[in-house]
């Protein structure tokens, strides 16, 4: 099976997951928009949506999904997202889509997190995928060089701008061992708005597309 297949295989799988009635949590991504295409077969069965990006919010209105504002909502009982890397502990590195800030919010609102993703995203330790961090502007050279210190080589995501109107920097090289106490770390820095490792909102489960079908992590 294609990338494709198995990212089309485990958006189908991720119907499963929906509470019917629900608001349901949406994520940013190519495999997400297979999950959104499948969320359009059954609209009528939920009570919309609350988005982490501006491309998936056009997807989904585009379906006729209603979408609503993360302040509208108090809780939702799933978010349905990707993740450029997840270990096996449920821990990920997200933001590839520089969507990582709004996601995060929307994680925060959700009783569960469900995880999609093709096989080739589980790894044994986080870092091989370069760390985004969501900068405001004004902290850009500051933070790229605490980010150095770590032992990491930080590079500016050229010509991206943010939901939010920020930067991202991309930091390849780093072995993340204790990805919460990382997170907890670089989240303090000022200027930093986020950082793309998701372990305080690790996910609950995983949707892993395989060769041999869709295969379950429970964390």
């Amino acid at each position: 099976m294609t990338q494709d297949e198995l990212k089309a295989l485990v958006g189908r799988a991720a119907i499963d997951h929906v509470v019917p009635g629900s608001i349901v949590g949406v994520g940013t991504g190519s495999t997400v928009n297979c999950f959104i295409d499948e969320l359009a077969k059954i609209k009528d069965r939920i009570a919309g949506a609350v988005s982490s990006s501006v491309k998936s919010t056009e997807r989904l209105v585009a379906h006729g999904i209603p979408v609503f504002d993360a302040n509208e909502v108090e809780s939702v009982p799933v978010y349905i997202d990707g993740a450029d890397e997840i270990d096996h502990r449920g821990h990920m590195i997200k933001g590839g889509g520089a969507a990582l800030t709004r996601e995060k919010i929307v994680a925060d609102l959700a009783q569960r997190f469900v995880c999609i993703a093709d096989a080739s995203k589980l790894v044994d330790t986080l870092g091989a995928f370069p760390l985004p961090v969501e900068v405001i502007p004004m902290a850009r050279a500051q933070v790229m060089r605490r980010l150095a210190a770590l032992g990491g080589t930080p590079r500016l995501r050229e010509g991206v701008i943010t939901d939010n109107g920020n930067l991202i920097v991309d930091v390849s090289g780093l072995r993340i061992t204790e990805p919460l106490a990382m997170e907890a770390d670089i989240n303090q820095w000022p200027g930093v708005v986020t950082v793309g490792i998701f372990a305080r909102h690790r996910a609950s489960l995983c949707l892993l597309g395989t060769p041999e079908g869709v295969r379950q992590l429970n964390f």
